[in-house]
């Protein structure tokens, strides 16, 4: 049988299919008969029975057509012409708004939703003419369009990382560098991801046990909108999808106007902090905006899937984060609050703020000269840098995470990176990976010329421009990206967790180049941030995988998309910069305050200026954190040695890479963004997938898009219409003072209130630092 079915509804042959699938069905084999992985997977049902054309995954069949149509238009002028307008205007619109707050974000499934009409719309009333042999009409707008104008809109969508360091620069160091040069830095940060991403693919695209959960919920609204019917949706009765996801988007909608306007209290739900609303402990407990959100509830789906839908997430990696979350959050931080560890009693448990020892925000002006070096003497009379409670356990967990990483990776997926070394598209156990192997492969020297290229681009940006970068640490940052792509993508395409490298890479510039902050936030971007876009590249990837894109167009598009988005953003910025009057600064009237552009500059203030050394090394206040990095290797070599032992018992379900990063969000995430998430996964993932396996099937990965798309629409809607009018001043003295909208800040908890309040005058901390 040819590997390659066509879909039902193009098909003329229907009762061959049939007859095919039927001859197929007549031999069942067991998960367990079949070498899906290299290593023991806990998103496997080793106890299901299966058949030669689907997944080996249920999550993977319940969302992913097993059929494919090689005839379908894909790369058609409408798709480009549709896809770079939605390149141009996305990130645009993005980056504009980026600048301000409260601000809004477009984000690629806005389009996702818009591009549908509108490709029908083009169906509909554009002649069928060619232009020099190109038809500006191929017919009805199919699904393999829609998934890579999606791409297209979402690729660049974001405000490009390195747009920061450019802000940065002209903000904090007064300098004002040609666009030439935020191009080639804008460029080959975005794109050496890319190449590595593409070079990638092998090991983290191909293999059917990579499966990414969250492009799962994209792949089951692509389906879903084009009314797809496949085997994995199975045969539940009830309403279709596609009129399940029209009620769920337009309930989702409707609601979200409440938590995210109207009623706020329904957002930050901290209840037990209405009854005792002065109580320190209690607020700093039970409190949700500086607590540690012990009051469980919260009925806003944009707080509960803030760290990702939690329809999307495996529940056994949910179990994981939250076991983490409970024992470092709720168990560890606790005791070291209240037995003033780090002098933690006079500053709030949970903050996304450094303090001074007077207990107020970190003011970085008052330690630097006017070229923004350390000035030592002010620095010593001043103040250290404290962090809350909750910030340091962060840091110590994002330290164990890289160690804890690279330890399970070569302990769990030695043996699966090396089979893939080795192994074709063809020879991969997956229908999926059949289908897609009839399609020409993008060469592998396409990436490598885009990764020179890219390199040399950012070679000539730090040496022709005064950054105080040097080659040798531009190579290292790329190097440190390059060994990590593989096992936390491995890690991201299995869990949906993904491990940040932003820490280590500010603590490794921190103490290899103290005092330049400006080559800390290029190290940071090339090692952190390449490695962050070689794993969104490769989820498109694989995005494209499920749903049959031919790989080469899958390319260009992401090229060019890529490409148009960075230059867009940065002309967007540099007239901003131009044409706003008191850009980026806190009294700026029309709230382009720049809040990223001052967290990221107050961060390379502090790792740059103030430098690890003066908070990690052994004397100083942070110190006992770096022993996280030895508890990140020790732990996965105790589990690996248990799962040996007991092979069969939960221990096999245990990810201390995810344990430790899967809280990584904290801050500017907060403890009550974790708590319904890990809930809400519990009751769907477990309890209704164990028990209504058929409607979890059907429905979860259309509820949990819709629920997504009602959101990102109501706050659009909710942003343009009662918000940025009047520079939010609709409602000022009414629905936005009313108790409803009040209670949940009128008190400690709101007021981020320390145990310990200070007097006028009064410190804290050590005699000297």
């Amino acid at each position: 049988m040819d590997p390659i079915l066509t879909d039902e509804r193009s098909s003329t042959s229907d009762s061959v299919q049939e007859k095919e699938r039927a001859d197929i069905e007549k031999t069942p084999v067991k998960v367990a008969d079949v070498v899906v992985a290299d290593f023991d997977d806990p998103n496997i049902d080793k106890d299901a029975v299966l058949f030669e054309d689907d997944s080996p995954y249920p999550e993977v069949r319940s969302a992913v057509a097993n059929t494919d149509d090689p005839t379908m238009p894909v790369s058609s002028l409408r798709v480009w012409v549709i896809g770079i307008i939605w390149a141009i205007i996305i990130p645009g619109m993005n980056q504009f708004f980026f600048f301000r707050f409260p601000s809004v974000t477009v984000g690629g499934i806005v389009a996702q939703l818009i591009s549908f009409p509108v490709g029908r719309l083009w169906a509909r009333i554009v002649p069928n003419y060619k232009i020099f042999g190109v038809p500006l009409n191929p017919g009805p707008f199919n699904v393999k369009e829609h998934v890579l104008i999606t791409i297209m809109a979402s690729v660049g969508s974001g405000s490009a990382y390195a747009t920061d360091i450019v802000a940065v620069q002209r903000v904090y160091y007064n300098q004002i560098y040609s666009f030439g040069y935020q191009w080639m830095v804008v460029m080959s940060t975005q794109l050496i991801g890319f190449s590595i991403g593409g070079i990638a693919r092998r090991f983290l695209v191909q293999p059917p046990s990579m499966i990414w959960p969250a492009n799962l919920v994209t792949c089951a609204l692509f389906n879903t909108l084009h009314s797809q019917q496949y085997a994995g949706i199975g045969n539940r009765g009830g309403i279709s999808r596609e009129r399940f996801f029209f009620y769920a988007f337009l309930a989702s909608t409707c609601w979200y106007f409440f938590p995210g306007y109207i009623f706020q209290a329904l957002s930050f739900f901290n209840w037990v902090c209405w009854i005792a609303p002065n109580n320190v402990v209690v607020n700093q407990l039970f409190g949700y905006s500086s607590g540690l959100g012990m009051s469980l509830v919260t009925f806003d789906w944009a707080q509960i899937a803030y760290i990702g839908s939690p329809l999307a997430t495996p529940w056994w990696a949910e179990a994981n984060v939250a076991a983490g979350f409970v024992f470092f959050f709720w168990i560890i931080t606790p005791i070291l609050y209240y037995t003033n560890v780090w002098y933690s009693k006079f500053m709030p448990i949970s903050s996304r703020t450094s303090f001074d020892r007077f207990g107020n925000t970190y003011d970085v002006t008052q330690i630097i000269n006017e070229d923004a070096s350390l000035n030592l003497a002010k620095y010593e009379a001043y103040s250290p840098l404290f962090l809350s409670t909750t910030f340091a356990m962060s840091y110590g967990l994002s330290f164990a995470s890289i160690t804890a990483t690279l330890t399970h990776t070569f302990l769990y997926f030695r043996k699966q990176i090396w089979v893939q070394s080795r192994r074709s598209m063809s020879e991969q156990p997956d229908i999926h990976a059949r289908l897609m192997s009839k399609y020409p492969q993008v060469p592998e020297w396409w990436y490598g010329i885009i990764f020179l290229t890219m390199f040399v681009f950012g070679i000539v940006s730090i040496e022709a421009w005064n950054t105080q970068f040097p080659v040798w640490a531009f190579v290292l940052a790329l190097v440190i990206s390059f060994v990590y792509t593989i096992p936390i993508g491995m890690i991201q395409a299995i869990t949906n967790q993904q491990i940040g490298l932003n820490v280590v890479t500010e603590l490794i510039i921190g103490y290899a180049l103290p005092g330049k902050p400006i080559a800390m936030m290029m190290f940071k971007t090339w090692g952190y941030i390449t490695m962050a876009q070689a794993l969104t590249f490769a989820s498109d990837f694989k995005l494209g995988h499920y749903m049959k894109i031919p790989p080469r167009p899958m390319f260009w598009s992401q090229v060019v998309a890529t490409v148009i988005a960075g230059t867009v953003q940065l002309g967007v910025q540099a007239w901003m910069f131009t044409n706003i009057p008191e850009l980026c600064s806190p009294d700026q009237p029309n709230g382009f305050i720049c809040p990223s552009t001052q967290v990221f500059g107050t961060a390379s203030i502090i790792w740059g200026v103030i430098g690890p050394a003066r908070q990690f090394s052994r004397g100083q206040i942070y110190y006992g954190l770096v022993f996280f990095f030895i508890v990140g290797i020790a732990t996965p070599i105790m589990g690996y040695l248990a799962t040996l032992k007991w092979p069969n018992s939960f221990i096999k379900y245990v990810n201390f890479p995810v344990i430790y990063s899967g809280t990584g969000a904290i801050p500017p995430a907060t403890a009550f963004n974790y708590v319904p998430w890990s809930i809400v996964g519990f009751v769907f993932n477990y309890v209704i997938r164990r028990r209504h396996f058929s409607w979890w099937t059907k429905y979860n990965y259309v509820l949990s898009a819709a629920l997504d798309s009602g959101v990102a629409v109501a706050a659009i809607l909710i942003f343009f219409i009662l918000q940025y009018p009047d520079n939010n001043g609709i409602g000022k003295n009414n629905i936005q003072v009313w108790w409803g909208n009040t209670v949940s800040f009128n008190n400690a908890d709101g007021a981020a209130a320390p145990l310990i309040a200070l007097r006028p005058g009064e410190a804290f901390g050590p005699a000297k630092w």
